[in-house]
């Protein structure tokens, strides 16, 4: 359910002290430059969790903290320990199958991925495993679906479709919303299913358009060391092996059990669906794992309130980013992650040093720079689960994630446009600007899940997220998704998201103020903004607030 947004400003006008103007003060783009240059150079190495880049990006983040006279955040520390352990595949063999009409085997890098989440495990073997075609993997009580109904897939490996069945049905209609992508959908939840449901292994089928991103992508993530969350019992429950198979290879292995990939993916989208053992056919694969504990951080910093102290804002980024990675043809394999997200992290700086300029809100403002974004939102989640400041007095916030360097955009994107009050917020501030703001024009590609405000908003905290807008003054939104499909092709996870003099920093310059105006309003503001009525997190937050 989703109110209008001219309801959700005047529910929230209805006190003069509910929403100040947006103000005067335009954060530093110069700073935001300085510190994207800086923390996205060569000597970061990517910025990997766990290595002499974090350290170098850790202190240079709380150099320029404690300049500004912002005070560590957590009990006097300017960070929080969050446990990880790194998981490097190597002696990949190839994923084999046999038992069908031909063997297939498909080539560790380039044509599969392979990892596990069991941090206990030194060797990873799955031998002669029956395989399962298991549709989308989904099992859904509350939408009668269930993928796994009427088969046991305890010890065997499962194939499975990414995104959600009705990926492709126009609109926003359908059992998993159709074109807007739910939790249901992501990668992340399909090997928690498989899990839970015994699977020895679970193989999910790359395909462009619904993974949101091309093979490219899915190498140069999955090919490096990986983070897990170190949970103390080594994820022993989880599925010995996990990873992606290219397209071509999973119709290979379906067409050699006599079965079809597009019939059986077009019977997948129904339901009902009943899950398709392939007769005879085992899958086989091994290899190695180095694997090391250690501790990782997320940056805390504080900037006390004048008034109400004990009532936080927030502000987040994720620091980290690949490390060395898949090399490009010219040698280079240091993924600098520029864009994502030495920008989002610069945004930060910059937002601090501008409220310090600004001087004491009522409320406190906590800036956060988390860790291991890129292994899952782990530095956020481990933040969800153990907060600093207690998230019943967190009135909100919002997180910065790649900020886009096209320029100039009429609207602005907003990820999970209707979910929560906060909308009217930053409608007050884009009426500043003679700017809108739009929903997703590609909700497929799941980015509520994909970015550090979900670990809050399943704590019930209010978080917004926006990207620069498509609608470009400039090219209008031809332009927009131009630019937008020339970074995920080009440079997103990969070497070449670099820092580029040559950069247009004229719609970030926007969009900064933008994140400055509700941030400071919600620090300002007696206000307690909520999730829209009917909103997943609404009770959520109901029972945190509850007595306050």
């Amino acid at each position: 359910m989703r109110l209008l947004p001219s309801t959700l400003l005047i529910a929230l006008l209805t006190s003069s002290a509910a929403m100040a103007a947006p103000s005067g003060i335009s954060p530093s783009i110069e700073t935001m430059k300085e510190v994207v240059k800086e923390i996205s150079s060569d000597a970061y190495e990517g910025r990997a969790p766990g290595t002499a880049g974090e350290e170098k990006t850790l202190s240079y983040l709380v150099q320029r903290f404690a300049a500004l006279g912002l005070k560590p955040g957590n009990k006097g520390s300017w960070f929080q320990d969050v446990p990880l352990v790194e998981i490097a595949a190597k002696d990949v063999s190839p994923l084999r199958f046999t038992g069908g009409k031909a063997p297939v085997s498909a080539e560790y890098g380039s044509q599969m991925v392979i990892a596990t989440y069991r941090t206990a495990q030194p060797h990873v073997e799955v031998q002669d495993s029956p395989v399962v075609f298991v549709g989308y993997g989904i099992n859904a009580p509350e939408k009668k679906w269930n993928d796994y109904a009427g088969v046991d897939v305890r010890g065997k490996t499962v194939i499975i479709l990414v995104n959600d069945p009705d990926y492709q049905t126009p609109g926003l209609s359908g059992p998993f919303n159709g074109r807007a992508m739910t939790y249901y959908g992501r990668w992340t939840y399909k090997f928690e299913e498989a899990a839970r449901q015994g699977a020895a292994a679970a193989i999910i089928v790359h395909d462009t358009v619904p993974a949101a991103y091309g093979w490219n992508v899915v190498q140069s993530s999955w090919t490096g060391a990986q983070h897990v969350a170190d949970n103390g019992d080594g994820n022993a429950k989880q599925s010995a092996a996990i990873g992606w198979v290219q397209k071509d290879k999973a119709a290979a292995l379906l067409a050699g059990a006599g079965l079809n990939l597009n019939s059986l993916s077009a019977a997948a989208k129904k339901r009902g669906f009943k899950a398709v053992p392939l007769k005879g056919v085992k899958a086989n694969v091994s290899f190695d794992n180095i694997v090391r504990k250690h501790q990782s951080k997320n940056v805390v910093a504080l900037l006390p309130g004048k008034t109400r102290p004990d009532e936080y804002v927030l502000y987040a980024a994720h620091w980290d980013h690949l490390g060395r990675c898949e090399a490009a043809p010219d040698g280079d394999d240091i993924c600098n992650g520029a864009i994502d997200n030495a920008t989002g992290t610069a945004a930060l700086v910059a937002l601090a040093e501008a409220n310090v300029k600004a001087g004491p809100a009522a409320r406190s403002q906590v800036f956060l720079a988390v860790t291991a974004e890129e292994s899952g939102l782990l530095g956020s989640a481990y933040y969800g689960n153990h907060p600093v400041f207690p998230l019943g007095q967190t009135v909100g916030g919002v997180n910065m994630d790649a900020l886009g360097m096209a320029g100039r955009a009429k609207n602005v994107v907003v990820i999970g446009k209707g979910k929560s009050q906060l909308d009217a917020y930053l409608d007050r501030a884009l009426a500043a600007q003679k700017r809108v703001a739009s929903l997703e024009p590609t909700p497929e590609k799941g980015f509520y899940y994909r970015s550090d405000h979900f670990s809050f908003a399943k704590h019930g905290v209010p978080m917004l997220y926006f990207e620069g807008g498509q609608d470009l003054v400039r090219g209008g939104p031809a332009a927009g998704a131009a630019a937008a499909r020339e970074y995920e092709e080009h440079r997103y996870h990969g070497p070449k998201d670099e820092y580029d003099p040559k950069w247009d920093w004229s719609g970030v310059k926007d969009d900064l103020k933008l994140y400055y105006d509700v941030g400071r309003a919600l620090a300002d503001t007696t206000a307690w903004p909520n999730w829209t009525p009917g909103d997943e997190f609404r009770a959520i937050r109901d029972k945190s607030r509850a007595g306050r």
